[in-house]
């Protein structure tokens, strides 16, 4: 299949520019690698001191050359690189790979990365860098890399891309159990992007998972298409997203838009579309060999073996922290373990198989792990031993493995205790031929719960909320395109428009009023403070709740009108219940991110809250709902009624779908409190943000 990177990654001729026969120096390993990986066109060395290198013709220069390559690779100095680039765009050189930083001592601005960011974008060449390892196209023996590397065989099955040349190379070249088809340090991205890299692996036949180490995304759109192009293809993408910012949002003026960092907004994106999140390299490396060797796996639990009781019950607190579903074993799975272990060990999940050994302890392992592969909610089975001597696994544990499966064609997998190794012949050769030999039982753990989250990703309700009038939507984009911020009136109109329920309220400048507001919406009510510009009124007491009577609202709104201001709205009190919060913030590169969590304390001291890209089912608000701390209080608890969870969830579709429909015209957006109680929920306040701030 044709792809718009192939002058770069599967280039027909390539020139090495500096080509060296200098021992480990870039010039060398470019040349060498390019042998190494088996290239299958034409090589062209450029270096005025050599006739030849490695048995090749080299060149002079680049006018030279008896052709115009396709590729070219830069193994020279910064001092050199500008002008000889200027050669390679002046003879057409479709692409190029630059390792070097891009920095020069006497430098004067613009700097040499900005002059060459220019140069690229008048040109538009393709480059792979600067300041990175390059890449390794292992399936097209196209490996244009410049430092020394590991023997890699086609064809692979797992794709790395990685802003960080360290964060490729420590698992490319470190981890023999995973089988590459492509890796590649993409450096600064001049030119061509993660989510290219990420577009061309996902037409590879042989890719079933993508590891990413990512920064952050420089083409928005382009990764949000390539997430969803992994999505529908099934196609499992692992990242290690690095640089978690240590402040919130800047600049926000809404409660909601100061709790969200630019890190929440890649969670909620990963969650979208069905990205496995990782936090380290072990776990990266884990979970990818995971999914290289199983794919989308099928539905149940986990179930283990061991021969120790201390480390199954270790197994069941790490399995609980980490919330790893343990399999409850089927009663007819229980009488036949009970029949082979022995008879002063418990038949249950996890299973401890050693007691009193012997000569009967391998066939007690074996038929014990035949058995729990077998149970109908097992989805797969670990064995979790100790490593023999030198780090080395016994080969009756692979046969024990291999045994099962035959009978029941389940992913099962070997684990050390902990630490292992990974350079083991045999557990590099196991770990291919289907029978991952895995080290570390946390990591592990981490990695299967990976598996299980992408199985069950694709059961989610992916429905979309209900359509709203268009001519509504116009109104409100016209409206909030001019808008600053709003005042509470008009932004819990602007929410009831779309669905919201909000609280009874009403205007008010006067005593006079005041009172007839009152009522007419009935006592008990809450005053608060309309003054233009205070977004945060009760920080400046602008708000008295569970007024009453006339006597009380006369007497709190002649202190607050001396205080503020005459204008107040005054709003219904609602039956006592939980407060929650909704909200949005406009993340800088990938637009609004809908806020939804516990509110009042929960929100502010303890941060229940979860993120979620906009527009998204009632089921998945269900799914978010679940995932906060404090959820229970809502479902009944110690005597009290279960709340109406399912308005709330119908709630926060509309909020989602409004967001959606205004997210070119809406900065920021809170209904904080949003009270929900046994009878339904409603917005008491609203605070909402135009794209206008300046007004």
């Amino acid at each position: 299949m044709q792809h718009n990177l192939d002058p770069l990654l599967r280039a027909k001729s390539i020139v090495v520019i500096g080509a060296s026969e200098k021992s480990n120096s870039v010039g060398e390993w470019a040349l060498l690698n390019l042998i190494k990986g088996g290239y299958k066109g034409v090589i062209y060395p450029v270096n005025p001191s050599y006739k030849k290198i490695q048995e090749i013709p080299c060149f002079n220069s680049l006018q030279e050359l008896p052709e115009t390559p396709d590729l070219a690779i830069f193994a020279i100095g910064d001092q050199r690189l500008e002008s000889v680039f200027d050669e390679v765009v002046a003879l057409k050189i479709k692409a190029a790979v630059i390792f070097s930083p891009l920095v020069l001592d006497d430098d004067r601005k613009p700097f040499l990365k900005d002059r060459l960011q220019k140069k690229i974008s008048d040109s538009e060449i393709l480059v792979c860098g600067a300041n990175g390892m390059g890449f390794y196209n292992i399936r097209d023996h196209v490996w244009a890399c410049g430092f020394d590397s590991s023997s890699h065989y086609s064809p692979g099955n797992v794709s790395l891309i990685s802003h960080s040349g360290a964060g490729m190379s420590g698992i490319l070249d470190c981890e023999a159990r995973l089988r590459f088809n492509f890796a590649v340090s993409t450096g600064n991205e001049l030119s061509v992007t993660m989510d290219q890299y990420l577009d061309f692996v996902l037409d590879l036949p042989e890719t079933k998972v993508v590891g990413l180490f990512i920064e952050t995304a420089r083409n928005p759109d382009g990764f949000i298409s390539a997430l969803k192009k992994a999505r529908d293809k099934k196609i499992p993408i692992v990242a290690l997203k690095v640089g978690r910012t240590k402040e919130s949002a800047k600049l926000t003026l809404s409660h909601s838009g100061a709790m969200a960092g630019d890190d929440d907004t890649y969670d909620a994106i990963f969650d979208k579309y069905g990205v496995q999140r990782v936090r380290d390299m072990d776990e990266l490396a884990t979970a990818l060999i995971l999914f290289s060797e199983f794919g989308l796996i099928g539905d149940g639990g986990l179930v283990t073996l061991h021969d120790s009781g201390g480390e199954r019950q270790l197994l069941v607190d790490l399995a609980d922290e980490t919330k790893v579903p343990l399999t409850i074993l089927d009663v007819n799975t229980v009488t036949e373990l009970e029949k082979v272990i022995d008879p002063e060990l418990p038949a249950t999940n996890p299973l401890d198989v050693w007691s009193r050994g012997g000569p009967n302890a391998s066939q007690q392992f074996s038929k014990s792990a035949t058995l729990m592969l077998g149970d109908p909610d097992t989805s797969i089975a670990a064995l979790i031993l100790n490593r023999a001597p030198k780090g080395l696994i016994y080969s009756d544990y692979i046969e024990y493995m291999k045994l099962a499966k035959a009978e029941h064609d389940k992913p099962i997998i070997l684990v050390s205790s902990r630490q292992g190794t990974g350079s083991d012949c045999s557990v590099i050769e196991t770990t291919h031929a289907g029978y991952p030999v895995l080290d570390g039982v946390t990591n592990t753990l981490i990695g299967i719960k990976k598996l299980f989250l992408y199985r069950d990703f694709f059961k989610r309700d992916t429905s979309h909320p209900s359509p709203i009038d268009s001519q509504l939507v116009k109104h409100w984009q016209l409206t909030l395109r001019d808008k600053g911020a709003m005042n509470e009136s008009e932004s819990l109109k602007l929410i009831a428009d779309f669905g919201i329920p909000v609280v009874t309220h009403q205007s008010a400048s006067s005593e006079k009023n005041v009172l007839m507001a009152a009522v007419e919406i009935g006592y008990p009510i809450a005053l608060k403070t309309a003054v233009p510009g205070l977004h945060h009124k009760s920080d400046k007491d602008g708000v008295v709740l569970d007024i009453k009577s006339d006597q009380e609202l006369i007497f709190a709104y002649r202190r607050m009108s001396l205080d503020l201001g005459h204008d107040v709205l005054i709003a219904k009190m609602l039956l006592p219940g939980q407060e929650m919060i909704l909200g949005v913030r406009c993340d800088p590169q990938f637009g609004p991110i809908v806020i939804l969590g516990m509110g009042g304390i929960y929100s502010e001291l303890m941060k229940d809250i979860v993120f979620a890209v906009p527009p998204f089912s009632k089921s998945y608000a269900l799914e978010l709902l679940n995932r906060l701390k404090f959820k229970r209080t809502l479902m009944g608890y110690r005597g009290t009624e279960p709340y109406d969870v399912n308005s709330f969830c119908s709630t926060a579709e509309k909020f989602s779908s409004m967001v959606h429909l205004l997210r070119d015209v809406i900065s920021e957006l809170d209904i904080n409190p949003l009270i929900i109680n046994e009878s339904g929920c409603i917005a008491v306040d609203a605070f909402a943000v135009g794209m206008n701030k300046n007004n």
